[in-house]
């Protein structure tokens, strides 16, 4: 990943706002409507020229392709795997089991419903290489084309984790089987973006998340056990990918609720510096873990790990003023004992599942302007 040993760099966490143009086609097409190819490539090429063009004017270093292609950051993988055949009921997170008036009307976009996942039902394989190079050569070759000034790039992908816990399992005799299943699949997507060049950000927010999803036992030990398995999953599939060339992002959930059964980050944290990664990123703007910095203090970062802070809400309207973006970086920075290993991001995607941004997208774009200009004021203090 990039390094600024003068400042603090900016980046965010993969998903920015879709313009409802495509939003619809990936309606269509998620529902398995026929699209007009020609159509389809002028309206990704569009929206991710115009995202590009965006993120450099708002002034981030380290950028991506918005996810404009993806109908989700986790729910792509089941359009590029094989082995998936309908889909069924999902299992309601248990902080929204104890709002159910509140959960009926969350969860459902004009794109896709959250509601239900797909299901597994035979073996599954990679079958997505032709849309995985089709979205990173028209991002790579957008970047040329618009000239854009940059720092560095990254491209996301969903982690063997996510991808489990996203599906239904009608097909493997284990949880552990189908996760590593998922990882022998994913791996040949993850050394497809590595090969760019690119930083590959791996989205796993079930390692925090599991804690209060799904119908397994909620003990802090079972939690533990997921994210040990999950771990090793993923640390075998990018197994041939240089660390320092991967960064992972994990969180509770970009969703609007309560959050009240959320897992304290400073029991687990431990169990996630097993990852073979060069960098994590984690909420610290969620009004739910904002006091979680402390983890970082108690349970110092590996060696050769940076830390992508939240430092911005995904979840709300208002926008930060950069002193508050400001004074989150640096009590980061001061937890983690030196600001060269903090970049500064949101808590999460903007638009993670197309039409289930919570937040407006010109505010998301003002909300990274803050961001940027509150790391320049924190820059200014801790350099």
């Amino acid at each position: 990943m990039a390094h600024d040993t003068d400042g603090l760099l900016t980046t965010h966490i993969g998903s920015l706002p879709r313009p409802p143009e495509l939003r619809e086609l990936l309606k269509q097409r998620d529902a398995g409507e026929d699209v007009d190819p020609d159509e389809w490539e002028r309206a990704v090429v569009d929206a991710t020229e115009a995202v590009i063009e965006r993120q450099a004017d708002v002034g981030l270093d380290v950028i991506n392709n918005g996810e404009q292609p993806r109908v989700s950051f986790n729910w792509y993988v089941a359009n590029r795997l094989s082995g998936i055949g309908g889909s069924r009921e999902a299992p309601l997170w248990d902080d929204l089991q104890d709002y159910p008036e509140y959960a009926e009307t969350e969860f459902k976009t004009d794109a896709i419903d959250l509601r239900s996942q797909p299901a597994v039902v035979d073996q599954v394989e990679y079958v997505g290489r032709d849309d995985a190079e089709q979205e990173v050569e028209t991002f790579f070759d957008l970047l040329d084309e618009t000239g854009v000034d940059y720092e560095d790039t990254f491209i996301t992908a969903a982690s063997p984790g996510i991808a489990a816990t996203s599906l239904t399992n009608e097909h493997y005799d284990s949880h552990r089987e189908f996760v590593f299943a998922l990882a022998d699949a994913l791996r040949e997507e993850y050394e497809l973006v590595a090969d760019t060049g690119a930083t590959l950000q791996l989205d796993a927010p079930e390692l925090l998340a599991s804690g209060h999803r799904g119908p397994q036992d909620k003990s802090l030990d079972t939690l533990k056990g997921i994210i040990r398995l999950h771990v090793d999953a993923l640390n075998e599939a990018v197994s041939d990918i240089p660390a320092d060339q991967l960064r992972l992002h994990t969180c509770w959930g970009s969703y609007e609720g309560p959050h009240h059964r959320d897992v304290e980050l400073v029991d687990v944290l431990p169990e996630l510096y097993d990852l073979d990664v060069g960098g994590i990123s984690i909420e610290q703007a969620n009004p739910r873990h904002q006091h979680e910095y402390r983890a970082f203090a108690e349970h110092p970062l590996p060696d050769g790990w940076d830390l992508l802070p939240g430092v911005v809400d995904v979840k709300t309207n208002v926008i930060e003023h950069p002193e508050t973006v400001a004074d989150r970086l640096e009590r980061v920075a001061d937890a983690v004992g030196d600001p060269t290993r903090v970049v500064a991001a949101p808590d999460c995607g903007f638009d993670t599942q197309a039409g289930l941004a919570m937040v407006d997208p010109e505010i998301a774009w003002a909300k990274l302007e803050s961001l940027v200009d509150g790391a320049e004021l924190a820059s200014d203090r801790l350099f």
